[in-house]
Parts: C-alpha cells; sequence; structure tokens
C-alpha cells in the first residue's frame, strides 16, 4: 500500500485513510447490501429452504434409483368369475326318427304333466315310457322316436356335436346307473356320476346342470364339472379343485336367487398396479395410483415447478423491462400506446383464458412435454404489465438525471443510454419484484396442474401430485400422498417471499422504518 494512504497517530500508530482499499471495500455498495440481507434471519432461514429444495429437486432426481415414470407391480389375488351354472329345469327333446315332430313334442309336454302314459297324434298312439328321474321316451310299439329329458350331455371338446343316438345312449346309460353302451361301432363308458369316457378318456358328462365358462378360450373339464356339481349339491360355497396337471385353485359358489344362476369365482393371482402402498423401505413415501414412487415423483415435480417459475419470470421480466425501458425512456406516444397496450392485458381474465387455452390443447391432443412449454409461455406474456409499470415509473424519474444529461452530451446511442445507463438503476427493484413473483408464479402453475390445465402425466408437477387426491377417501387415508407436495410448495413459496423481503429491506433499509 502507498504511504499516502497511511497516518501516524501520536502513539506512532499507523491508521488508514477513508481512500484506503480495505475501507472503500466494505462501504462497497454490494457488501453493503449483502451485509443488510445476511443479518436478515428470516431472509437466511429462506435462502436455506431455497438451497435445499433445489438439492432435493435437481439432485435428488438424478441420485433416485427410480425413474419419474417406473411403475410397480404387485401380485394380487382376487375372485374372477369363472363359470356360470344355471340348473335346467325345462325338458328338452330329442328327435330320433323323423315322426317325432312338433305335433308329438307338445303332446309330450301334456302327458309327463298329467302323469298319462300315451300320447295320440296324427291318428297314431304312442307309448310314453318314464326311463328315470327326468328322461321319458316316446316309443312306437318297441322303437322309440324320441325323447324329453333334463340332464344335459356336454362335451369335454367344445368342438365335437353329438347326435340324438348318442345323446339317449348316454342318458339311458347314466339314469340307469352306470354301464356301458355302442353308438355306431363306437363304446363308451358312463358312471353313475355322468361321467362318459371313451377309450378310458373322459369324453362327455350328464348333468342337469349347465356350466357356461365365463372367460374367453377356457375350456371347462369334465373334471372340474364333476367336482362343482358334487359341490352344488352339499351346498358348500366354496370348494378347491386340482386339475390333472396338478394346479390347485380355490373357488366360491355364489347363488343369485333372481336369476337362479351359480357365479363360480376363482381365485387367481394378478399382477396389477402397486397403488397407494403405504411407505415402506422400498418407498419411503409409498406410491400414488399408478404405482409409482411417490419419493421420486416429488424431486422431479420440484424440477418441473421451479422451472417453470423460473422461466416464465424470466419471459414476463424481459418483455416488461424491454416494453417498460422504452416507454419510459421515450414518452409521448410511445408510452401511450405502450401503456394502453398494457392496460389491456390487465384487462384480460387471465383464468378463463388459460381454462380455454387448456380446453383447446387438450383438444389438440398436444404432447405433455410441448404442453409445459406452451405454459410457461402463456404465463409469462401474460405476466410481463407489472413489471413494465415498474421499470416505466423508475426510468421516467431516472432520465432526467445529471448523469442521463452526460451520456446525451456524449453521444452515446439511445439503446446504450437505455440498457446500459438506465436498466442497472432499475435492477434492484427488478430483483425484488421477480423474487417476489416467483412464488406467485408456483402457486399459479400448482393450481392449474391441480385442476388438469398445467402439467400432465407421466410429468409430475407438486400441482398435479396433489391433484392425485381425487376423493374424500384418497384424503383421509393416504396422508402420504398429498401432504409432501403440499408442505414443499408452501414451503418453497414461502422461502420466496422471505427472499424477496429480504432483499427489499437490504436494497433500500428505509422500507423497514
Amino acid at each position: 500500500m502507498s504511504d499516502e494512504n497511511k497516518n501516524v497517530n501520536q502513539n506512532g500508530e499507523e491508521q488508514y485513510s477513508l481512500n484506503d482499499d480495505r475501507r472503500v471495500k466494505v462501504l462497497s455498495p454490494g457488501a453493503m447490501v449483502a451485509k443488510r440481507f445476511f443479518r436478515n434471519r428470516l431472509a437466511v432461514t429462506g435462502m436455506v429452504i431455497l438451497i435445499i429444495m433445489f438439492i432435493f429437486s435437481f439432485i435428488g432426481g438424478l441420485v433416485s434409483p427410480y425413474r419419474e415414470d417406473e411403475v410397480f407391480y404387485r401380485r394380487d389375488y382376487i375372485n374372477k368369475e369363472y363359470v356360470g351354472v344355471t340348473e335346467n329345469t325345462e325338458y328338452r327333446y330329442l328327435e330320433l326318427t323323423e315322426e317325432y315332430g312338433a305335433v308329438q313334442q307338445a303332446m309330450t309336454v301334456l302327458a309327463i304333466q298329467q302323469d298319462k302314459p300315451t300320447i295320440e297324434a296324427k291318428g297314431k298312439t304312442y307309448d310314453v315310457v318314464k326311463e328315470g328321474e327326468g328322461l321319458y321316451s316316446i316309443k312306437d310299439g318297441d322303437t322309440a322316436i324320441g325323447a324329453a329329458y333334463l340332464d344335459i350331455v356336454s362335451a369335454e371338446d367344445s368342438s365335437v356335436k353329438f347326435t340324438p343316438d348318442f345323446q339317449y345312449q348316454a342318458l339311458l346309460a347314466y339314469i340307469g346307473g352306470g354301464g356301458a353302451f355302442t353308438v355306431d361301432g363306437e363304446e363308451y363308458e358312463a358312471d353313475e356320476l355322468g361321467m362318459i369316457t371313451k377309450g378310458g378318456e373322459s369324453y362327455a358328462v350328464c348333468s342337469r346342470y349347465i356350466v357356461q365358462s365365463k372367460t374367453s378360450g377356457t375350456v371347462i373339464s369334465n373334471e372340474f364339472r364333476e367336482a362343482l356339481i358334487e359341490h352344488l349339491a352339499t351346498g358348500e360355497e366354496a370348494f378347491t379343485f386340482t386339475d390333472p396337471e396338478g394346479e390347485t385353485a380355490e373357488y366360491t359358489l355364489v347363488y343369485d336367487p333372481a336369476t337362479k344362476i351359480w357365479s363360480v369365482k376363482q381365485e387367481v393371482s394378478t399382477q396389477v398396479f402397486d397403488t397407494y402402498s403405504f411407505p415402506s423401505k422400498t418407498h419411503w413415501l409409498g406410491t400414488d395410483r399408478n404405482g409409482m414412487d411417490m419419493l421420486t415423483r416429488l424431486m422431479y415435480g420440484g424440477r418441473i415447478s421451479l422451472m417453470v417459475g423460473f422461466i416464465v419470470v424470466i419471459i414476463s421480466t424481459v418483455l416488461g423491462v424491454v416494453l417498460g425501458g422504452v416507454a419510459g425512456y421515450f414518452g409521448g406516444w410511445i408510452d401511450n400506446l405502450v401503456m394502453r397496450i398494457v392496460d389491456i392485458f390487465y384487462c384480460i381474465p387471465s383464468t378463463p383464458v388459460i381454462i380455454i387455452l387448456g380446453a383447446a390443447m387438450d383438444g389438440m391432443r398436444v404432447e405433455p412435454k410441448i404442453r409445459i412449454f406452451y405454459l410457461m409461455l402463456i404465463l409469462g406474456v401474460l405476466g410481463w404489465p407489472g413489471t413494465a409499470r415498474m421499470v416505466r415509473g423508475q426510468i421516467l424519474s431516472l432520465r432526467e438525471q445529471e448523469f442521463m444529461t452526460a451520456t446525451e452530451a456524449c453521444g452515446i446511442r439511445v439503446s446504450r443510454r437505455i440498457f446500459r445507463h438506465l436498466i442497472p438503476n432499475v435492477i434492484p427493484q427488478l430483483i425484488v419484484i421477480s423474487t417476489m413473483s416467483l412464488g406467485s408464479t408456483i402457486i399459479t402453475e400448482s393450481t392449474l396442474s391441480f385442476l388438469g390445465l398445467g402439467v400432465k402425466f407421466p410429468y409430475a408437477s407438486w400441482g398435479n401430485i396433489i391433484n392425485d387426491v381425487s376423493n374424500s377417501f384418497v384424503l383421509t387415508n393416504y396422508w402420504f400422498i398429498w401432504i409432501p407436495a403440499g408442505v414443499c410448495l408452501m414451503l418453497t413459496v414461502l422461502a420466496f417471499n422471505f427472499v424477496g423481503d429480504g432483499l427489499r429491506d437490504a436494497f433500500d433499509p428505509r422500507m423497514k422504518r
């Protein structure tokens, strides 16, 4: 340090003058602003919260073991409708010969109802022979021309079609308590339970119950039919069946008196979304309704919300500084034109406009990623008038001061005068306004996303995370869905307001008095 900056007191100690470098450094405007800012405890608290939120959102997403759109699944056991069972209570008819037509069938109904041994039709008399419970043969002498039956003969293979003669012989064997019979040279065996085998393999089943599959492509085996019919007879509501391949399943029987149908439900293991899973070691904040990790979604949601807030504020600040600076410097008709534009934007109902634009983007099926950019552009364009009006007012007072007269005398071009000499004097106010606008912008984005007009799935924001609370049940039972996002949103907005207030007081200490 030069000797001219030093003074010696009476004790021989060196003292520094006011133009000492260290003294000048202490008195620099930037240092004084920083010193005032860091003296404000609320402002420092807000700064710390913002740093934590930025680390959580931008670095947390990078270190998270999960992706933003990664879906998790779990195995659930559900009762799925497997088959429907109805009991046949109306007689059906077999035409064993052409002689047994509609007239004979109608007479058979009356004969069974009135318990008559014969019927007369077309001048002939036929015998009605009861072969057993639910089976009547209509005979012309010793020849059966038809039959009325209640038990249904169902094939193991649904593509197989039985002839009337096969059905008649199968029913006779079943009603007779089982036995062998031959049809068209093929030998079959029927047991007392109605199982019909061919060559030792299951071929068909006789039963008064009609079993229909409720699952497309599912073939009901005769073994399952037999087990099901046995349990229907016992009245049990549940049973276990092991198929020939060794797979065991649980079945539940539910009877509907209105339709007189048994619904057989099978307990099956299925892979479903791990929705609304409570916090655990795997998912620290649980999972949402789409089976996605809530902590990861919260990190990426903070990234989107903060990015939208900053970019919107940058867009509105740039537009406001340019238009406000031009209006304040030139004045006259330019000032009137810009201010009338500002008045028009102030009169625009921003919320209905955003709702209309959001609905239009939904109609045009705009991609979620492109939609985020449109959202930032719309909010930025609608938010610049306040900044423009503030910049204009500041420049109107600054342009008449001596340093501006000096710039004009030096021949400095107009654009340099505005952006080099005027705008820097407005930066403290801009910083304060922009900082406090960040909080309101994040709130606006979150509100739009909550209403389904902002950020769309699969992208996350704190607003559309809270939107997951679609009903009171989720609100009261799954607190981990909405409380963390709400807390992050509240702390971030509060922190921006603390920082904004601290900057305002630091730039102009008189505001604190």
